[in-house]
């Protein structure tokens, strides 16, 4: 199996998730919009939030002690957080007193084959997430830090994921990080979040992404051209699986899983969960790549951006 990229892995050592917890209003629809009327759709409320979303799926996924820290509004921080742990992640979630959780409108194409989505996004208080709530001792048992790139930006969320990165890199713990989305990466800039990123062992971008971050046509070309600035990426291409590159190179190519798209919610959150649990376990690159185009098959199979729940809550049945 390979090395791991920079600390050793540890089988019994901690995931900790940094990164934002939302609430989706996933709307699934089977006939084009309707400007000015009515447009049938089925609508569910569930969690969501991409860094939430990766600690679920790496639990999901066998990891044993995944933790997670974010940000969330007085009025569903509690529901947030029973919902972690029923999840088997272990919550640690800043209420604030001013902004409301993040909700982000999830509209989707149900009639598509792909089940594509368009979102609209109001950050609310994930992205109020700041220094002073990074400890450093929430690494303390940590193996592997995961943070999301949503937290880089806005500028309170920016510096405490740079801290949470400075103090794991000073332990000597390996982080990865998922830039999260290419229409924030273009308002941010380019420059400014690979500045940002700097120290970062695992890249794990779409292929928009990839390629916006590059300004290279081509997943693999632009695999390759960010791996010399990261130890290790792996790109996400959806339906055509997912490609990782190390040293300048592309090393492991892997095909799609075939599934029955419902709802393409959180499919690249469940791919870097499961990638992140298998690498942690051992496996190495193309396993864990492989495990991770599992994981991302059956995000679309379901409604909603996580797995399914194990645990019922407390006090019920």
């Amino acid at each position: 199996m390979d090395a791991a990229v920079t600390a050793p892995q540890d089988a019994t050592g901690a995931l900790l998730v940094v990164g934002d917890v939302v609430t989706d209003i996933v709307a699934r629809h089977r006939t084009p919009l309707a400007p000015g009327t009515d447009t049938a759709a089925a609508i569910r409320t569930v969690p969501g939030g991409a860094g939430a979303n990766v600690a679920c799926w790496a639990a999901h996924w066998g990891r044993a002690d995944v933790r997670f820290l974010g940000r969330a509004g007085a009025d569903a921080a509690a529901w947030h957080e029973e919902l972690l742990l029923r999840a088997s992640v272990r919550p640690h979630i800043a209420v604030d007193p001013d902004a409301p959780t993040g909700t982000v409108i999830s509209l989707v194409d149900a009639a598509g084959a792909a089940a594509e989505r368009t979102f609209l996004t109001d950050s609310g208080a994930s992205l109020r997430l700041c220094p002073a709530d990074w400890e450093p001792s929430l690494l303390d048992g940590v193996a592997w830090l995961h943070l999301s790139g949503y937290l880089f930006f806005a500028g309170p969320s920016r510096a405490a994921a740079r801290a949470a990165l400075a103090s794991a890199r000073a332990r000597g713990v390996t982080v990865s990080v998922d830039p999260a989305s290419a229409g924030f990466l273009v308002r941010h800039g380019v420059d400014r979040f690979l500045a940002d990123a700097a120290g970062v062992d695992v890249l794990l971008p779409s292929r928009d992404e990839a390629e916006l971050l590059t300004g290279l046509s081509g997943p693999g070309d632009a695999a390759a051209e960010l791996s010399h600035r990261f130890p290790e990426v792996v790109v996400k291409l959806g339906g055509e699986g997912a490609l990782a590159a190390r040293d300048g190179r592309v090393r492991v190519r892997v095909p799609a899983v075939r599934a029955d798209a419902r709802d393409s919610t959180g499919a690249g959150d469940a791919f870097t969960g499961a990638f992140v649990a298998s690498r942690m376990a051992g496996a190495g690159l193309r396993e864990a790549v492989a495990e991770g185009c599992r994981a991302g098959a059956l995000a679309v199979s379901r409604v909603g951006a996580r797995p399914a729940l194990r645990a019922p809550l407390r006090g019920k049945t």
